[in-house]
């Protein structure tokens, strides 16, 4: 590295080196979340103060469950934050002693009374990084079984099921909103596309 990478704080990859972690406090916790606050110094000499949510490193799961090569499996399913019934996909946390497939599976059957053969990895997933360090994996499950297991929900889930071509009707709904989702069926739609152009190539 060279003395003009070290005086302005930047790595020999070009990015700014991690600020330093001055101090780590814990500022109010409850059943389900703990508010810290981390006092930083960056690679600049300046400090501040950001405050982030943390919680059980355990993990989470979305899955993305198609009965059919066309359509995928919805939940509608009431949303504190928005004081609103919202539309969304199946997701749950990872429990102690699972992997993130057997936890998909689990979270499929109990909450759209459905398991599946066939459940692979598709991409992960952040939410609002700057405040909080959540990451969810998003899988694709095919070859569905009906199978229903008992869930914690307060109340039954509604389930629907979609064309996943018709995202931007999706789109237009006031009820389908969650990034997460939006970005989980985008990226299943265009990998199952690129597969069947890959076998329609095939056949030629």
């Amino acid at each position: 590295m060279s003395n003009s990478d070290q005086s302005s704080g930047e790595t020999h990859t070009g990015y700014p080196r991690k600020p330093q972690i001055l101090a780590r406090q814990s500022v109010a916790r409850s059943r389900l979340f703990h508010i810290e606050s981390l006092d930083l110094r960056f690679s600049n000499g300046e400090e501040r103060q950001f405050e982030r949510l943390t919680g059980a490193d355990r993990g989470a799961v979305m899955i993305i469950a198609m009965p059919d090569p066309e359509h995928v499996l919805l939940i509608r399913e009431y949303a504190a934050g928005f004081e609103d019934y919202v539309l969304t996909l199946p997701k749950g946390l990872v429990d102690p002693g699972e992997d993130i497939v057997t936890a998909a599976n689990r979270e499929l059957m109990e909450e759209c009374g459905f398991g599946a053969h066939c459940i692979e990895p598709l991409v992960e997933l952040s939410l609002a990084p700057n405040y909080m360090r959540h990451r969810m994996q998003v899988l694709l499950a095919t070859d569905l079984y009906p199978k229903r297991l008992p869930g914690d929900e307060p109340e039954p889930l509604i389930v629907e099921t979609h064309a996943i071509e018709e995202l931007p009707a999706l789109l237009l709904r006031e009820d389908f909103h969650e990034a997460r989702a939006i970005a989980a069926l985008y990226i299943a739609r265009d990998k199952l596309r690129e597969e069947k152009r890959d076998s329609a190539m095939d056949l030629l």
